[in-house]
């Protein structure tokens, strides 16, 4: 069952403009992670299985040791992941 009301309502709006925002689809990405965190403790949305899935693999794009910058692939795969955690926000 999603979550509903106007909190629930505005976490997924705040999350589908920090996924769209101009600039880096990684800093974007982790922006938009952060806003979920957030609207998770609050129980704004609720995580789902599938979710936990989604956000674990993006993490995992957005991983990078220290100095080393985030190519192209991992700016892609962002932006991949972000969508289908984007579509799975209607169930959260």
């Amino acid at each position: 069952m999603s979550s509903t009301g106007p909190a629930a309502d505005a976490a997924r709006a705040e999350f589908r403009t920090l996924m769209e925002a101009k600039g880096h689809a990684v800093e974007n990405a982790r922006a938009a992670v952060d806003r979920l965190e957030a609207a998770f403790a609050a129980g704004d949305l609720v995580r789902t299985p599938t979710l936990d899935l989604e956000l674990g693999d993006l993490m995992r794009a957005l991983e990078q040791d220290d100095g080393q910058k985030l190519g192209g692939k991992s700016a892609e795969a962002a932006r991949f992941i972000l969508k289908a955690i984007d579509r799975e926000l209607a169930n959260a």
